[in-house]
């Protein structure tokens, strides 16, 4: 079914690799409101109400992206699949992606690697095991590596780095398993040690796709919002409030199922091998006046 959901909420997202849009609205009370960074809180409060599967194409906003493959704001596909896991969606994905890019470009045969794999395939490196080595690595490679980013962090930066744009130019790579400092909104692995259930897809060497084999229990995500929001006042940052009204809907009951989102901007591009997000969209915001 194919659904729509507000663009402005009074909570903004947590995630410290987002900064939600703030909007003053006098109607509507002193407090300032956010443009949706994704449908994704109203689509799982949809639902937990009993929707079944979903989907939404809407536009969605983020502060503090501006570049060759971001933008303020974009275009954003998003669905849920009750009772699948990150596995099934997976080849959905694929599926849509072989569907939509084949017409215009060829495809090699798709990769699947986990995250721990994709490490040891492109730095040599156990990244689970030995976290510390991809400090060396980086900077043995003559990356910069801030002195006060912690392992995360480093891990983070290597992946988008040096992984991602390794990854072969003409097939779509899928890198699932990811780390638990990276699970968000996805729920954990009995593995040693714990993976988040989630998945991420390139093409190219760019991110097309990420997807999750959710998480539905409120008390656990609970506690993940409030440790991002410790983390963002620790860094002196915006902390918007937590959206109560999703932590309601998982207490409520969220079914188990697995959601995805595409950059529908960013698959164009890919699509039609252009260069950048400017040439793919047509208003596209330059920072110039």
């Amino acid at each position: 079914m194919e659904v729509e959901t507000p663009a402005l909420s009074r909570a903004g997202a947590t995630d410290p690799q987002l900064d939600a849009i703030a909007a003053r609205v006098q109607s509507l009370g002193a407090d300032p409101l956010y443009l949706s960074t994704s449908p994704e809180f109203p689509m799982k409060r949809l639902l937990a109400a009993g929707f079944g599967d979903i989907y939404q194409i809407s536009r969605v906003f983020r502060d503090g992206e501006l570049g060759r493959w971001h933008q303020p704001e974009f275009t954003l596909l998003e669905w849920y699949r009750v009772g699948w896991n990150e596995e099934e969606l997976m080849r959905e994905v694929e599926a849509l992606l072989r569907s939509i890019v084949e017409p215009h470009r060829s495809l090699d045969p798709t990769i699947r690697m986990s995250y721990r794999e994709a490490f040891r395939e492109f730095l040599g490196i156990d990244v689970f095991a030995k976290p510390h080595q991809v400090r060396e690595r980086l900077r043995a490679a003559a990356v910069d590596v801030p002195a006060d980013l912690d392992d995360p962090g480093v891990i983070d930066l290597a992946f988008g780095l040096v992984i991602a744009p390794r990854l072969p130019p003409d097939a779509i790579s899928f890198v699932y398993d990811f780390p638990e400092h990276q699970a968000a909104l996805a729920r954990l692995k009995s593995t040693k040690p714990p993976v988040a259930a989630r998945f991420e897809a390139f093409l190219g060497g760019l991110e097309l796709a990420n997807g999750f084999d959710e998480l539905t229990d409120e008390a656990e995500q609970r506690g993940r919002f409030e440790a991002d929001r410790k983390r963002r006042r620790d860094e002196e940052r915006h902390t918007p409030p937590i959206d109560e009204s999703f932590l309601a809907a998982l207490a409520h009951g969220l079914p188990g199922c697995a959601g995805v989102a595409i950059g529908i901007d960013r698959l164009v591009a890919v699509t039609k091998r252009l260069q950048s997000l400017y040439d793919a969209t047509s208003f596209a915001h330059t920072g110039e006046e």
